[in-house]
């Protein structure tokens, strides 16, 4: 009887999170069938919107990958002193507000800010441009990346990595050949999950790059300003972000699958 009540509650708490999630999800593909907000999908706002969003969170998506992953190594395989400041220092991004991280990036980069200030000498602005939406983007997502791949290299067995080792292979192809495709899941979740994170950030682009439509004005920012003003525009990017939210989930549950039937 107990079991029985027991899993008639968790049976209860599951349709109510998926309840919870599913109706305002419903509530914006009701709104696009009943209003106007289809044709405000092909406004050069959204157009605008859509295309820096995809530009930035690809470079975003490769610098991540390229430093991330050996740093992950790292983090995964060897101890060094001052370890465990780095280690809490990649989760900080994720705890922290991302309007804080904002004001943070603007103190450091912006004309005035700690490093901003030298570079202004030699004529290069940072701040309210393309670059920093990519360093926003960065800034916040990068942490999604960097600890997932972490997590698969550190599930990764040294054994198979030291046989080819002793069959003569150099470190770095044993890395590339064999460490990388055993972690190559872990990698393909936290890549997607970051890219994800970029896609959706919002207060610390507005403050460190601005609201600046074609230059620094990204998807979540458009939403923001079509809302105040027109709001068939706001749902028709909202439903937009929606389809790529939905694309991630789909494509890293896909890749997910395909890399761990190759590790097999």
């Amino acid at each position: 009887m107990g079991d029985v009540l027991s899993s008639g509650s968790a049976v209860a708490a599951l349709g109510l999170i998926a309840g919870f999630i599913s109706i305002p999800i419903v509530s914006l593909l009701i709104w696009t069938v009943d209003s106007g907000a289809w044709a405000a999908m092909r406004s050069p706002v959204a157009l605008e919107a859509l295309s820096l969003s995809i530009r930035t969170t690809a470079v975003t998506m490769c610098i991540a990958i390229l430093v991330g992953t050996p740093a992950a190594y790292v983090l995964a395989r060897f101890e060094f002193p001052g370890k465990k400041l780095v280690d809490s220092l990649v989760d900080i991004p994720a705890v922290l507000p991302p309007s804080a991280a904002g004001i943070a990036l603007l103190l450091a980069f912006g004309r005035f800010g700690l490093i901003g200030q030298y570079l202004e000498v030699f004529g290069a602005t940072v701040s309210f441009t393309t670059v920093a939406v990519i360093m926003a983007e960065l800034f916040v997502a990068s942490h999604f990346y960097v600890r997932q791949a972490a997590i698969g290299f550190g599930g990764v067995d040294r054994d198979v990595e030291a046989a080819a080792l002793v069959d003569g292979a150099r470190r770095s192809t044993a890395f590339m050949k064999i460490t990388v495709p055993l972690a190559f899941p872990a990698l393909i979740a936290g890549a997607m999950m970051a890219w994800a994170r970029a896609l959706g950030e919002f207060g610390a682009t507005i403050i460190f790059a601005g609201n600046i439509q074609g230059v620094t004005q990204t998807m979540p920012l458009a939403i923001y300003t079509e809302f105040q003003r027109n709001l068939d525009a706001a749902v028709a990017l909202s439903l937009l972000v929606l389809g790529f939210a939905f694309t991630v989930i789909f494509t890293v549950r896909y890749l997910t699958r395909k890399a761990t039937e190759y590790r097999e």
